[in-house]
Parts: C-alpha cells; sequence; structure tokens
C-alpha cells in the first residue's frame, strides 16, 4: 500500500470515529436528564416504601458524617459496604420520624446492591427497598420478595443470616441457594441501622 493510501485510510477511520465520537456524545446529553429523572423518582419511591408515613424527606449536606461513618463501618464486619445518602422523613407537622439511610454492599453474587432502608426515630426498621440489584434469577433475585420483609418491625443493633430457621430477633432466614446475596443485604441494612443509630440521632 502506497503511503498516500495509507494516509487516506488513516483519515477516514479518523473522520468515522469523530462522527461516532459526536453520536455518542449527542445521545448521552440527550438521555442524561431523563435518566437523572428516572433515578431520582426511582429513590422518592423507595423512600415512600420504607416510610410511607412521612410527608416529605429533608437531605442536608451529610458528606463529612458519611465519611467518617463509613472509615468506621468498614471495621464491624459488614462486608465491603458503604452509606451513600441520607435523609430526615418528617411527618406534616415537620416533626422528625426517623431516617431514610441508602448503603450499598459491593458483595452481592451479581455486582452492587443499593438499598434504601427506613429507620424509625427509636431504632426500628421500618423496611427496605432496593435501588439496585442485579442477582441470579430465581436465587439472589428473590431478595425483592416477601424475603425482605424479615428485617421490618425489628429494632437491634445488627442482624445476622442464618440457615436453620430464624429464631432470635436478629435472625434473618438466608435466601435458599443464596446466602452470598442473603449476606450482602445484611450487610448494607446493617450499615444503615448503625448509621441512623449512631450517627444521625445523637
Amino acid at each position: 500500500m502506497s503511503k498516500g493510501g495509507f494516509m487516506k485510510d488513516a483519515l477516514i477511520l479518523f473522520a468515522i470515529t469523530l462522527v461516532a465520537g459526536a453520536c455518542l456524545g449527542g445521545v448521552y446529553e440527550a438521555t442524561k436528564e431523563p435518566i437523572a429523572a428516572a433515578n431520582l423518582a426511582a429513590k422518592e419511591e423507595a423512600y415512600r416504601t420504607v416510610l410511607p408515613d412521612a410527608a416529605s424527606f429533608e437531605a442536608d449536606d451529610m458528606t463529612d458524617v458519611m465519611a467518617s461513618a463509613n472509615a468506621e463501618v468498614s471495621g464491624l464486619g459488614y462486608g465491603n459496604v458503604t452509606v451513600d445518602e441520607a435523609a430526615v422523613a418528617l411527618d406534616g407537622s415537620g416533626t422528625p420520624l426517623g431516617y431514610v439511610v441508602t448503603t450499598t454492599s459491593k458483595d452481592g453474587y451479581g455486582g452492587a446492591i443499593t438499598v434504601s432502608v427506613g429507620v424509625l426515630a427509636d431504632g426500628t426498621v421500618n423496611g427496605i427497598a432496593f435501588l439496585t440489584l442485579a442477582e441470579t434469577a430465581g436465587l439472589g433475585m428473590n431478595a425483592d420478595t416477601d424475603w425482605k420483609n424479615q428485617y421490618a418491625g425489628k429494632n437491634v443493633d445488627a442482624f445476622a443470616v442464618t440457615k436453620n430457621g430464624a429464631s432470635g430477633e436478629n435472625e434473618i432466614n438466608a435466601i435458599s441457594g443464596a446466602t452470598i446475596t442473603s449476606n450482602a443485604v445484611t450487610g448494607a441494612v446493617n450499615t444503615a441501622v448503625y448509621f441512623a443509630k449512631n450517627c444521625l440521632s445523637q
């Protein structure tokens, strides 16, 4: 191939790459806002699911508190979990009812598991909702069924997964065939409970 032919091919490839990059940039810009709106709607739905009695949710800047809590949590044995967000749940008169804490466990079988946990002012878990769950169908995905209701209505410092049938207030029955998922979700819930009880309710 002549030098001129090589340069021509290189220029054509460059032009194609430039056009493709511009198209991808355009698609990103066009979809960025709808995706952000969908994520916000999913988060608000999760908040209302875990604390349905709240009239509103107030999220202050908790960057420093979360950074400190994440450093503490790393030594508690809950796995590779971080606190992502937190909001105070308020009733119609503006009185705090509790908190919604969103945490992410990177210990899931299929990837990261993000969960919002509603914790009442007295430390009782009111409910949990998944924002991200990509576990194995028929196994780990069963976390997003009635299984998740095991956490609700319990006021404990930490939950523990068991395969032998839950008998204690703090015990959670493992999902059959999905102990990794069960432990990851429980670690995420434990982190949220710890954060609500030790970092927010002081």
